[in-house]
């Protein structure tokens, strides 16, 4: 089973588990999960090929959505919250389209369900250009990283899935490079989630373009749109207070919907 890491609550909101983007991790999400654990309990996952869980040759979103599942049916009494980000945003949205009856509410967090031209595969090539065996501390990876990395604000957040101490990357860079067309990619879906979804997207991104937005509905009937203003696509990273604010919000007041 993927990696969790729980935050747990003295409240009684439902649950809410936590899928990160593209050469994240759970623990990523740290301080955002932490202060939305004051409502209920929180679970942030590492995704296949991240951070400490396992390793697979394969890596679609059908895959991502069956491991969510397994951890939802371990962890879990009945349905709960469900947030993703980017690639996570994507596995969370199958994981509503293919088993609705273990999501309550869904937040899709600056993605859509459509595939995309860009690559990320020059990250990987970043990664790999590192002398790791010239790096004893977090900010040597930086180093070897600055101008080689076009978003200076990407680098520290690479380097989280580094372990300085076995000298390698938490990531399973070859299967994320030979799988990058799935992961660009959205699996056709004939089904549809009936329940309440919010897709909360950066005001500076192009990621969910206003196109997008018909089969946005066609997948997700209920769907509210929420942009956070002077945020890109890393909108949690980069206005964390304003996203976790809008999350808040917006769980509590659907709560009773």
């Amino acid at each position: 089973m993927l990696n969790v890491i729980h935050h747990t609550s003295d409240g009684n909101a439902p649950p809410l588990l936590i899928a990160h983007g593209l050469y994240g991790s759970g623990r990523n999400w740290g301080v955002i999960a932490k202060r939305l654990s004051h409502r209920g309990p929180v679970m942030a996952v590492d995704m296949r090929n991240h951070g400490t869980s396992p390793w697979f040759s394969t890596h679609s979103y059908h895959d991502m959505a069956a491991d969510l599942v397994e951890v939802i049916e371990a962890e879990a009494d009945g349905p709960i919250d469900v947030l993703g980000h980017s690639m996570g945003g994507k596995a969370a949205m199958v994981l509503a389209l293919t088993r609705p009856d273990l999501v309550h509410r869904l937040i899709v967090a600056d993605i859509a369900p459509v595939s995309y031209g860009h690559s990320q595969a020059q990250y990987i090539a970043a990664m790999r250009g590192v002398d790791l065996s010239q790096v004893t501390k977090r900010s040597d990876a930086e180093a070897q990283l600055k101008g080689v990395v076009d978003d200076p604000a990407l680098i520290p957040f690479f380097t989280q899935s580094l372990d300085v101490k076995e000298k390698k990357w938490r990531l399973n860079l070859d299967a994320l490079e030979a799988e990058m067309p799935k992961i660009l990619s959205f699996p056709e879906m004939d089904s549809r989630f009936d329940g309440k979804t919010l897709f909360l997207s950066g005001a500076n991104s192009d990621y969910v373009a206003r196109e997008y937005r018909a089969r946005i509905k066609e997948l997700f009937p209920d769907a509210t749109f929420i942009k956070i203003k002077d945020a890109g696509h890393w909108l949690h990273a980069e206005r964390p207070r304003e996203f976790e604010s809008a999350v808040r919000g917006w769980l509590e007041n659907t709560a009773s919907v």
